[in-house]
């Protein structure tokens, strides 16, 4: 028999681990063709998490736990969840039941009919109003902007077989923007979409740093135009000010006694050229974070305890 892995990740999801294993266990009664192991992930929670998925390791050996010595961030947490994994594919999800598990028989037929990825996208969310707007032109504009197509509207939630896991290890990327080194793979993918439902229980774990860290490193990683827009900006912007700087000394030479320099224009335009230039060093300066979070070779996690594994 096949077996398949769940890895989740989770922070504080106490009221959440019951209820996702226990519908993520009902998908493969409904496919007894496979075996399957679940495993936990967690990143230092502080309330119950952990004594929750003791209780559930203890009466399903299926279910497996590696609890983290602090929080490692949403990033490097996950992947090396999927790095322990044992299943001929990987199934990875969200801890707080917005994946919804109920997916994985579709994520599966895919996986048979030869794809090597099936991952689930979400054109439609419960998200508030705003926080759709946003995502949605960050997603369009890092579109535009990468050097790869991106998968639309996609978080990381799907199955990948195992020789794509393999692949990203042997990438030796130590903090990876993981649904665009999916994209960069450049292996035939299904699609399955879905609509997100609400978080029910638990406080979500995305704070504007997180978002942002995020944000930056899809940034960072998938695209070169940033730097060279940069670039270009101070050539147009040194131009702009040279035709402007001639300009007042045209205008003062004509009308030498009416035409009063005044403080006001180089005051705006000190700040302009002061923002522009904070603008673009901090741009810089997120592509050297890049190279140093590549060069330093950190672990991803250190673990405290294992259960079952």
């Amino acid at each position: 028999m096949k077996l398949i892995s769940i890895v989740t990740s989770c922070l504080n999801e106490e009221g959440n681990v019951e209820e996702l294993h226990q519908r993520i266990k009902a998908q493969f009664l409904d496919h007894p063709e496979y075996e399957f192991e679940h495993i936990y992930v967690d990143n230092g929670s502080t309330d119950e998490t952990v004594a929750r998925v003791k209780e559930i390791a203890a009466r399903d050996p299926r279910v497996k736990l590696i609890v983290n010595a602090r929080n490692f961030g949403h990033i490097r947490s996950p992947l090396h969840g999927m790095y322990q994994a044992k299943g001929d594919a990987v199934i990875a999800m969200a801890s707080d039941l917005q994946d919804p598990p109920e997916l994985i028989g579709q994520f599966l037929q895919h996986w048979e009919a030869g794809f090597l990825i099936a991952v689930g996208v979400k054109p439609r969310s419960r998200d508030t109003l705003a926080m759709s707007v946003f995502r949605r032109l960050y997603y369009r504009t890092l579109g535009r902007l990468s050097d790869i197509q991106l998968i639309q509207n996609f978080t990381g939630f799907g199955l990948y077989d195992r020789r794509v896991i393999d692949m990203i290890r042997d990438l030796g990327d130590p903090y990876p923007y993981f649904r665009g080194l999916i994209a960069e793979l450049g292996i035939r993918y299904a699609t399955v979409e879905f609509e997100q439902p609400r978080r029910v229980r638990g406080i979500t774990k995305n704070n504007f740093y997180t978002l942002y860290d995020l944000a930056m490193l899809g940034l960072t990683s998938h695209s070169k135009l940033p730097l060279r827009l940069a670039t270009m900006a101070g050539f147009a912007l040194s131009a702009v000010s040279l035709m402007v700087s001639l300009g007042y000394l045209v205008a003062k030479l004509l009308w030498w006694d009416q035409f009063a320099l005044g403080v006001a224009p180089m005051v705006i335009g000190f700040f302009f050229f002061g923002a522009v230039q904070l603008f673009f060093i901090g741009l810089v300066g997120e592509y050297v974070l890049a190279i140093h979070t590549q060069v330093t070779r950190r672990p991803l996690v250190v673990e405290r305890e294992r259960i079952n594994l």
